[in-house]
């Protein structure tokens, strides 16, 4: 893998993500699912005495990694969007440049930590002299974090990531995304919805790929009685970065205010 950053060009080799632990070059390894999958598949009637209670120590133990490596971040917004975004796409060079705003907004930028848009907003803000963090997550398929990363944290379990995602961000902007970032997006709602988190914005950013989405919410969703105006009202719908930034200062003005 060849990556380049300010004009230099870094030979990495290919590698595999296992929670914390980073394997690179080939291999031998029969291991060919991830740990999520491994504690929610069934696995016979007993199966589960002898290996579920000591998952609850490794669950435990990312916990407390996350915490203790995300507890001094400087508040910060998270940014979803698709890791297969191209770099010679409109919305690398978007993510950039969202990633720089919030850089000079004084917001750290938190992304998947993968390719693609996360690394397009990693890097915008690492450019633009902002605290870059990425929170990967174990995969079947190669991908590891990308090098504009400042402060890495690699998970085996996705709710233990969206945790962290939630509890060190004072808000969400989702890029265009596949089922990673509808996933996030929804959560996101739902926890403020049942006021599970407070004064959270959540924007959705690129009007094009997102109204079709607003406007079943709208007409199929609410229509049907199933959510409530100001449930809709969650969310922001833009195409401009000043915006965007706008909105995310002034919740996190208000939250302030209330604290």
């Amino acid at each position: 893998m060849t990556e380049e950053k300010n004009g230099v060009v870094d030979e990495r080799p290919t590698e595999k993500q296992r929670g914390p632990v980073v394997e690179r070059r080939h291999r031998k390894d029969d291991r060919t699912t991830t740990t999520d999958q491994r504690l929610l598949d069934s696995r016979g009637p007993s199966d589960w005495v002898h290996t579920d209670p000591w998952r609850v120590l490794r669950i435990q133990a990312e916990f407390v990694e996350g915490f203790g490596a995300l507890a001094e971040v400087p508040s910060a917004v998270t940014v979803f969007g698709s890791a297969r975004t191209g770099r010679d796409h409109p919305e690398y060079q978007l993510g950039r440049d969202l990633g720089a705003a919030l850089a000079e907004a004084g917001f750290a930028a938190i992304t998947g930590g993968g390719p693609g848009a996360m690394e397009a907003v990693n890097r915008g803000c690492s450019e633009a002299g902002g605290f870059s963090i990425g929170l990967g997550i174990e995969l079947p398929f190669e991908q590891g974090l990308n090098p504009w990363v400042d402060l890495g944290v690699n998970f085996r379990y996705f709710f233990v990531r969206k945790t962290m995602f939630i509890k060190y961000s004072q808000a969400f902007i989702c890029l265009p995304g596949g089922f990673g970032t509808l996933d996030e997006l929804f959560e996101a709602l739902t926890l403020v919805q049942t006021k599970k988190v407070t004064k959270f914005p959540v924007v959705l950013f690129g009007t094009a790929y997102w109204q079709g989405l607003y406007d079943w919410i709208q007409n199929s969703v609410l229509e049907g009685g199933k959510v409530g105006e100001k449930d809709l009202a969650l969310l922001h719908l833009t195409d401009d970065i000043d915006d965007a930034v706008r909105v995310v200062k002034d919740a996190h003005k208000a939250w302030a205010d209330a604290h």
